[in-house]
């Protein structure tokens, strides 16, 4: 019998997503209006019928035990569990891991107990689904010891990723990590009788990129790891080629990597449009997330076109346009939203609460009367006054972090819990 167990890795500090990542760990992001990034990876394994799941992060983990611990439970006839390993101290080691190599290998002692035959390994910042047990039943008729998912591009977007040369039964014969764009790769173009979709080889997307998610025999992985690599993707991959049989598991479905801030902004507007790329209306592959027992959004006299609203919020005489609401979001009559990411709030704020903030002179939380906003991502908790402008007067928005906002790659950022007094022009 198989035994397998999932390893999502968490990924480190998250400094591309910051000031996302300033109080939480990367899986931890909001997403989509409800979810988290990780609830993704997670999905696709419950849905794929793998339940045994191991989280690495060390960076900011409080928020992502919390979220796992409240969302991700199993009834003890499933024997099933998703568990978080931070970076810990042990006799053996005193190291924060070093890398997604390092992170896998100082959990060992964690997933020999659980006598695992292969592992699934992920990355816990992407956004796709995939029937995981159709990959891990491919690796097995294979009799690889490694298998890579890849998906096809073009030479441009090659030019950011990961190249495999594979032969026409899918073997995996070399491998180039971002070759640079005046560099001539035309022999790693993929075998056209391996690519499943030939509309895509018509498009020119001929070159399998590594998606950064593999299935390792148990005893190949521990081989794998018999040194001092730190990382999957630039040390050992590479190595292994030359030493055992690395198969390709190609994938054709939509898969994007969230990494930046202009990315996660990106994805994230891509789900209000008519026909987004990935379908979170799918009911025999549903993502999971926390269950919050919330009221549905009550919208007074409002203009909506191309958004998402999440559960809980209360949205009075607004104009919001592409744009994705979170749950719990407040806003306030009069405001204006364009392309603008909300991720709501944790909590409502009792009358008592908001009588208290009067007294002080802050703002609730939420988007207060009359705001104009374009071009933005509010994180959760944030408190935006009156008569705020963001995102209005391009001559402001230079790149760096400021007191109580920053500007990456064009996107303005508000901060978990930041106050913008009313008035505030950015």
């Amino acid at each position: 019998m198989n035994n397998v167990l999932a390893i999502v890795l968490g990924g480190g500090k998250g400094t591309r997503l910051y000031p996302l990542t300033k109080m939480r760990a990367k899986p931890a992001v909001p997403f989509g209006g409800k979810y988290r990034l990780v609830d993704i990876p997670i999905s696709n394994c419950i849905n794929s019928g793998f339940k045994k799941i191991y989280i690495l992060t060390q960076f900011n983990s409080a928020s992502l035990h919390n979220h796992i611990a409240h969302t991700y439970i199993f009834d003890v006839f499933s024997r099933g569990f998703v568990a978080i390993l931070a970076a810990e101290q042990t006799f053996e080691s005193a190291s924060w891991y070093e890398g997604t190599a390092d992170a896998v290998r100082k959990n060992f002692t964690h997933f020999t107990d659980q006598e695992a035959s292969h592992y699934i390994i992920l990355s816990g910042d992407q956004l796709y689904r995939m029937d995981l047990n159709e990959m891990f039943n491919r690796h097995l008729d294979s009799g690889a010891d490694i298998t890579i998912a890849a998906t096809p591009v073009s030479r441009e977007n090659a030019t950011g990723l990961g190249i495999l040369r594979a032969d026409s039964k899918g073997r995996i014969t070399s491998f180039v990590e971002k070759p640079a764009p005046d560099l001539d790769i035309t022999d790693l173009r993929m075998p056209p009788s391996l690519h499943p979709d030939k509309e895509m080889l018509n498009q020119g997307r001929e070159y399998l990129a590594s998606m950064g998610m593999y299935v390792f025999n148990a005893e190949a992985l521990e081989r794998a790891l018999d040194n001092d690599h730190t990382d999957f993707g630039k040390e050992i991959i590479p190595d292994s080629i030359g030493t055992m049989h690395v198969n390709s598991y190609v994938f054709t479905g939509f898969w994007e990597d969230i990494g930046t801030i202009r990315n996660f902004y990106e994805t994230n507007m891509d789900l209000a449009n008519l026909n987004p790329n990935f379908n979170f209306y799918d009911a025999k592959m549903p993502i999971y997330t926390h269950r919050r027992h919330l009221p549905a959004t009550k919208m007074n006299f409002c203009t909506i076109s191309q958004s998402l609203a999440a559960e809980g919020s209360i949205i009075t005489n607004a104009s919001i346009v592409n744009s994705i609401i979170g749950v719990r979001s407040l806003i306030e009559s009069g405001a204006s939203l364009d392309g603008v990411i909300c991720m709501g709030a944790n909590y409502y704020e009792t009358e008592e609460k908001k009588k208290e903030n009067r007294e002080k002179k802050i703002p609730n939380i939420g988007i207060g009367r009359g705001c104009i906003i374009k071009s933005a991502i509010i994180d959760t908790n944030a408190r935006i006054g009156d008569g705020c402008r963001i995102g209005i007067d391009r001559s402001r928005q230079i790149e760096g972090d400021y007191e109580n906002y920053s500007i990456r790659e064009g996107i303005i950022v508000i901060p978990k819990g930041a106050i913008l007094p009313e008035g505030t022009i950015i």
